[in-house]
């Protein structure tokens, strides 16, 4: 993450995406995204990001690594994208298989370069909008965030909060499932009102997978943005479970939030109860006399 901090600052793109933070945090909307995306900065910085990244050797549908880039001039490669944006179609992914550690087989797409070069200019632009509308204790596929602190958080759940009693949820079959019509509308809830971009985003999610056909729903395994669109999808639930306790409304105003939970503990037969998300993995803990 380091790295990528110092990409975004040697291509003049920090001011952007902490204003764009900034902006969201305070509840505005964005209708025109797709002039940042494609600006000169972002797309320069997506073609560094990807560079670095060790799947840039492998090829998509198409043949094409990185590397194929470096043949051409700034201008023209800058170029290039921009004009291949304006009538977007992305090609078909290829499929391959991983082993998981219970024996099955996890398939995965492989994008196009083009293709994951446009998803990570996406994603550079809206994941500073996102994060500044996401639950504080969800921690996968997010910037400095890690296992570790999924953990760490739980822990203190335990220790501090004396919570005793956890239940382990994980969503079967999640990322296959994403429905892409309520997709977009989260993501128009979020504050990404570019009709241009959510066109965009919509092909990206029916890109056809070579030998299999146009996808009805589900989240491209293996895209950039992938990971990205799942926490927008999981980004209501870990409102909406948080909402039952943590950050539930009260008609007084506490100065801290632990003086409102000692209050509710004492005077409501409301159920204590956390959420500690990490992609489609949660752990809600509860108090002993909610069990």
């Amino acid at each position: 993450m380091n790295a990528n901090l110092r990409y975004w600052e040697y291509y003049n793109m920090q001011e952007t995406f902490d204003k764009l933070y900034e902006d969201s945090r305070h509840g505005q909307s964005f209708s025109k995204l797709y002039d940042i995306i494609t600006s000169e900065s972002n797309i320069l910085l997506a073609y560094r990001t990807i560079k670095s990244n060790k799947g840039s050797t492998t090829a998509g549908t198409d043949n094409f690594i990185i590397d194929n880039y470096k043949v051409m001039r700034k201008e023209d490669f800058v170029k290039h994208i921009k004009n291949q944006l304006k009538n977007y179609r992305p090609k078909a992914v290829r499929r391959v298989y991983i082993p998981k550690p219970n024996g099955d087989k996890r398939p995965l797409g492989i994008p196009s370069m083009l293709d994951r070069l446009i998803q990570q200019m996406i994603k550079q632009v809206i994941e500073p909008i996102c994060e500044a509308k996401f639950y504080k204790h969800s921690y996968g596929f997010r910037p400095l965030r890690s296992t570790h602190h999924a953990i760490s958080r739980t822990m203190s759940l335990i220790n501090r909060n004396k919570l005793h009693y956890s239940v382990d949820i994980d969503i079967k079959g999640f990322f296959y499932n994403v429905n892409h019509s309520l997709l977009l509308k989260q993501l128009w809830n979020i504050g990404i009102r570019d009709k241009v971009l959510l066109k965009i985003i919509y092909k990206i999610l029916k890109t056809p997978i070579k030998g299999e056909g146009i996808p009805l729903k589900g989240t491209p395994q293996g895209g950039i943005l992938s990971p990205l669109l799942s926490n927008i999808v999981l980004n209501d639930l870990d409102q909406w479970v948080a909402g039952q306790w943590e950050n539930f409304i009260t008609k007084r105003t506490y100065s801290h939030n632990h003086s409102k939970c000692n209050a509710l503990r004492n005077t409501s037969k409301m159920k204590e109860g956390y959420i500690v998300r990490y992609a489609d993995d949660c752990v809600p803990r509860k108090h002993p006399k909610c069990a």
